[in-house]
């Protein structure tokens, strides 16, 4: 990156300064040799007192390479609340259509397997839409992933909010999926981009809480606005916030990606720009000093070739989210993540049904039973994060690993494995635990608090394990960290669609207790693949890194010789004018 070569040669200067330095220095300090060396000795004692005491991280050799992220905090902070705001617009899409559901059947008079139908299709798009988006993001970058996605689902919303016919409201909800899903693939990658392995943690839970905030939420909101306006308002409510999102991250959220600004020191290009970064670009280039302006659009314009060299413009392709499910750790840890979230989706989904039989509910009461699982859900996103965050540090000072927040760190020799997944295993086991006595809590009929406080801390325990698999999905394959996202969503919205599918199936058939008690057994039982992560991930993780360096390799040397090449044409050609020229001048 040219960026990162012009800190490089800042570097160089500084320490070529740094030596010319020391040399005019040395002659005047050697008369003082003598009291040098008392004042070392008792300097010496005071600075290994304090070096017992210091962190870690604080001992850690400063880095002669780029910094990891020129954005502030309060940059950061700004960043990861907006795609917070959009990560909880696709799940709230998603559940806060569940009370919609029985006026949309009278309305438009059709069946209610045809009405469930637009659920099955809204989550098989929102397994499929994040492979196309995810892609475009890591190629492209955020910006224009995130202003395409919303302007399709900002579109779709007007749509369902007008339409009178079943045809419109299946293809629309598709056109809605097909938006919203995309967020959350584009948040995670948001997050890779800004945030260093030793602080991701706390930022992927602020993404966490807002993604699993949806469901809690959405069915709640979806009850008041069908009680008292009607369903059309649902989807009037949706145009609205997206619409808000879409104005203010046009204006204002800066560009992330870091193949096309870097660490965010490279100026972006003209459709990565934000409203605010343009006008100021204007500004610039109509005031001040000619020379200086020129100066100053001739490096940024070198700056974006060089990080332009890198990446090519193609059609987004579904299919590196295949390869990276193909990936032997990466299959681990979404399968298992598929698993403990359809067992939570499997509760919420059929919660309605449950709820109404056994406490005969409406649809606002049975909406405002889904606040706990809201609680458990955002209490967890925010514990994990500093759980994550803490285990890190923790395991880097037990193995002497330093830690560099301001320029990252290298994870090739660093367990991220062992520090995401030591802190799952209780989450699990309450989870679970939980999810069993749920199903013989509503067996029994028992009284409503009891399934409501199970809610709540499966809330709390499920999603916990949930987030903490999705941060080491990121970690385990930063270099395209939206796509990892994507592959996640896929893994789990195919099976949350098959397991929502069948839900209420197994509780006809086999009760609501053993229902429940088989979801929790499976989880149970897959449990020990996360001890094969722990053992062989780092070795597929490292065998990975170095087939994907060989291939980089020779991809590079291929693009040399082929530049060789064409040179080599050029100047042949360049000859054979030459001597064209002098013979006719002869």
């Amino acid at each position: 990156m040219a960026s990162d070569n012009s800190l490089g040669d800042a570097e160089k200067a500084e320490e070529v300064g740094a030596s010319i330095q020391g040399a005019v220095l040395e002659p005047a300090v050697a008369p003082a040799h003598g009291i040098s060396q008392t004042c070392s000795s008792h300097s010496e004692e005071t600075e290994a007192a304090h070096d017992d005491a210091r962190d870690l991280e604080q001992l850690a050799v400063v880095s002669t390479g780029p910094v990891y992220l020129a954005f502030s905090t309060a940059q950061k902070r700004f960043i990861v609340v907006m795609v917070t705001w959009a990560a909880f617009i696709s799940p709230t899409s998603a559940n806060i259509y569940f009370p919609a559901l029985n006026p949309l059947e009278i309305d438009l008079n059709v069946s209610t397997t045809l009405i469930n139908l637009t659920l099955t299709s809204y989550m098989i798009f929102q397994g499929l839409a994040p492979t196309v988006f995810g892609d475009l993001a890591d190629m492209a970058g955020r910006r224009p992933a995130y202003i395409i996605a919303f302007t399709i689902y900002l579109g779709a919303n007007i749509g369902l909010a007008l339409q009178n016919s079943y045809a419109a409201l299946f293809v629309l909800r598709c056109l809605q999926s097909t938006g919203s899903s995309g967020a959350i693939a584009l948040g995670f990658g948001v997050v890779a981009d800004i945030s260093t392995s030793s602080e991701r943690g706390s930022y992927m839970g602020m993404v966490g809480a807002g993604t699993m905030m949806g469901p809690a939420l959405g069915p709640v909101i979806g009850g008041i606005l069908a009680q008292f306006l009607g369903w059309r308002s649902i989807f009037w409510f949706l145009v609205i916030i997206a619409g808000c999102f879409l104005v203010s991250f046009a204006l204002t959220v800066p560009e992330t990606g870091r193949n096309v600004v870097g660490n965010g020191s490279v100026p972006p290009q003209g459709w990565n720009m934000t409203v605010l970064e343009w006008f100021q670009l204007h500004k610039q280039e109509t005031s001040g000093n000619g020379l200086s302006r020129s100066d100053t659009a001739e490096s940024r314009r070198l700056a974006q070739a060089e990080l332009a060299r890198t990446r090519k413009l193609r059609w987004p392709n579904p299919l590196k989210t295949i390869h990276i499910v193909m990936e032997k750790d990466m299959a681990v840890v979404l399968i298992y993540n598929a698993l403990i979230y359809t067992a939570f989706y499997d509760i919420m989904a059929s919660l309605p049904k449950l709820f109404q039989d056994i406490y005969h509910f409406n649809d606002l009461q049975i909406g405002l039973c889904y606040l706990p699982f809201g609680c458990g859900c955002a209490l967890a996103s925010f514990i994990n994060g500093k759980m994550l965050d803490h285990n890190f540090r923790r395991v880097a000072k037990q193995i002497g690993f330093t830690i560099d927040r301001k320029h990252g760190n290298d994870l090739r020799h660093f367990p991220i494995e062992r520090a995401r997944l030591e802190i799952i295993w209780p989450l699990l086991g309450v989870g679970l635990a939980c999810v069993l006595c749920y199903g013989w809590v509503l067996e029994k009929n028992a009284n409503l608090a009891a399934p409501l406080v199970l809610q709540f801390f499966i809330g709390l325990c499920v999603n916990g394990a949930f987030n903490i698999l999705s941060t080491l999905v990121v970690d385990l394959y930063p270099q395209s960290p939206s796509t990892a996202t994507a592959a996640n969503n896929l893994v789990r919205c195919f099976m949350g669609a098959a397991g929502t599918g069948i839900i209420n199936i197994m509780i006809d058939s086999m009760g609501r207790g053993w229902c429940f008690t088989f979801l929790a057994l499976v989880c149970i039982a897959a449990m020990p693949t996360l001890l094969v992560e722990l053992k062989w991930g780092p070795i597929w993780r490292e065998d990975r890194r170095v087939r994907m360096e060989k291939y980089a390799e020779g991809k590079k040397r291929a693009e040399e010789r082929e530049a060789s090449s064409e040179s080599g044409t050029d100047g042949e050609t360049t000859g054979q004018s030459a001597d064209e020229a002098t013979k006719e001048k002869l």
